[in-house]
């Protein structure tokens, strides 16, 4: 089997839909607080495989794409992810900073977009929490501000660890991933309270994976979107396509079931 060696960064194109509702996050953000500036986000969830990570890499894309001097910052250590999403090895990274006192700017690692860097999580270890400092973590954001325009940091879950509620008040701002249809809104209710009870920096809440949870207006694919290709389409007529990628009417509203829809 051949290796693959494609990065999320050759899933990303700047005329699709996604795109257009990343550049629309990363402008809520920026304006989000007009008495101080955000430099540096805090991406969380409230459960395991919601998607945070994602939406992480293709923030600090669309950043980059921008203009913006972005560094990524993978500070989930039970179940890093972002070396596998731009294909990079994992080790020399936060862990190494934490545990061996290793020097920030030596372990960043630079990604094929100009103005995109990246600090993985680093080599792996038994005991992730033996060695996770918040406070060291805090200051490796505020040290690298001078040399980023944004910093996005890639955090645990909320509920299974403390890490994004010890890590939350030491950045500028905070966004929750829930994923539509799977995480229970309890859950996400209680994530809440916990990440808000640690500071007031939570700036709101990323839906992802409406499809099928929502009505057929929050459809990715109502709109021409299919996740992780290009928007097809020649520029004619209105774009819009239905769930199977055919012309036409769009499909109707679905109709799920309550419990299974998410209302942050």
């Amino acid at each position: 089997m051949p290796n693959h060696t494609i990065s999320i960064i050759d899933f990303f194109s700047l005329e699709s839909a996604m795109a257009t509702e990343f550049r629309r996050l990363l402008n809520n953000i920026q304006s989000s607080s007009p008495d101080r500036e955000v430099k540096s986000v805090l991406i969380t969830s409230a459960m395991l495989s919601e998607g945070k990570s994602t939406v992480c890499a293709f923030l600090a894309v669309t950043a980059a794409k921008k203009g913006l001097r972005t560094l990524l910052v993978d500070s989930d250590l039970r179940r890093p992810s972002l070396h596998k999403l731009f294909i990079m090895p994992r080790d020399q990274g936060l862990v190494d900073i934490l545990s061996d006192g290793v020097a920030p700017k030596t372990v960043v690692k630079k990604t094929s977009l100009e103005k995109l860097d990246l600090i993985t999580a680093g080599k792996a270890i038994a005991h992730p929490a033996e060695v996770f400092d918040p406070g060291a973590i805090g200051r490796l954001v505020s040290e690298m501000k001078f040399y980023y325009d944004l910093i996005v940091v890639d955090a645990a879950p909320i509920i299974p660890v403390s890490d994004p509620m010890l890590l939350a008040p030491l950045v500028d701002g905070v966004l929750m991933v829930v994923r539509a249809g799977r995480t229970q809104r309890d859950v996400v209710r209680r994530a809440k309270e916990i990440i808000g009870g640690a500071t007031n920096r939570l700036l709101g809440v990323v839906l992802n994976n409406a499809e099928n949870s929502l009505p057929y207006y929050f459809d990715q694919g109502y709109y021409g979107y299919d996740y992780g290709q290009k928007v097809p389409g020649t520029g004619k007529g209105n774009g819009r396509r239905n769930k199977n990628g055919n012309g036409g009417e769009p499909r109707k509203p679905s109709q799920p079931d309550d419990k299974k829809k998410v209302t942050p």
